[in-house]
């Protein structure tokens, strides 16, 4: 510890890391990190769980999915406690729930899966609706058990009206914004940013969403390495920075 303080300065600005891999967890909780900013759910359900949570409902296993979810969630945040850990909710593609076994039957084929059925819009609709409620009872069972440092973060917002809905599934759940549960946005779309402060006055914070954010505000698919080299996908572009 003597060693981080001579060479990490102390500075007012908190320093939190990304973590997709809780089995990473002890390893990075180890830096000098003022907690996680983003954690992904996606690796959870892709490595450790392989199947899509509609079919799991269907078979009546719904809570094999929560236990599974909470068990990575909570691998995190025990490591990291008290320091806060922003969980993602689940912002798959239709492509990439496809994959997963028996996702074949819940998903459809679309021809732009990047700006497609993803994020926020599942969340509402009443075809995955009860697919999130699972991730909410599982960020629920891990916070009811005492790990009260796990927040939440909404991917892929797209209008003011979702982020109500939500927040009112989340109540019906047992889940509020409170002191010790924070809610942030993910502010990737540019609707985030032309009403950033309707946004503002339903959640605790943003975390700017880079790629997603320049790939829609210079019109330029960030999975296309033509575009890429073209120039089109670029982070530095002076839109994308104002």
């Amino acid at each position: 510890v003597a060693q981080v303080g001579e060479y990490v300065p102390i500075t007012a600005t908190k320093v939190y890391l990304n973590l997709g891999v809780p089995e990473k967890a002890e390893e990075y909780a180890k830096l000098p990190v003022q907690g996680v900013g983003l954690m992904r759910e996606e690796f959870i359900v892709s490595s450790h769980i392989g199947k899509h949570p509609c079919a799991l409902i269907e078979k009546g296993e719904a809570q094999k999915y929560i236990d599974a979810l909470a068990d990575g969630f909570a691998t995190v945040a025990r490591a990291f406690y008290p320091r806060p850990v922003v969980l993602r909710t689940s912002d798959f593609k239709t492509n990439e729930y496809r994959a997963l076994e028996g996702g074949d039957k819940y998903e459809s084929t679309e021809a732009n899966p990047m700006i497609g059925w993803r994020g926020c819009s599942r969340y509402v609709s009443k075809e995955f609706e009860e697919a999130f409620r699972l991730e909410l009872r599982a960020v629920k069972k891990v916070r009811d058990g005492e790990l009260k440092n796990l927040w939440l973060m909404l991917p892929f917002v797209r209008t003011v009206d979702e982020v109500k809905k939500i927040l009112g599934i989340m109540k019906e759940e047992g889940l509020e914004r409170s002191d010790d549960f924070k809610v942030w946005l993910m502010a990737e779309v540019p609707s985030n940013i032309f009403l950033a402060d309707q946004f503002a006055e339903l959640v605790d914070g943003f975390s700017i969403g880079s790629n997603d954010l320049t790939q829609l505000i210079m019109g330029a698919d960030r999975d296309s390495e033509r575009l890429a080299k073209l120039g089109y996908f670029d982070e530095r572009n002076e839109a994308v920075k104002r």
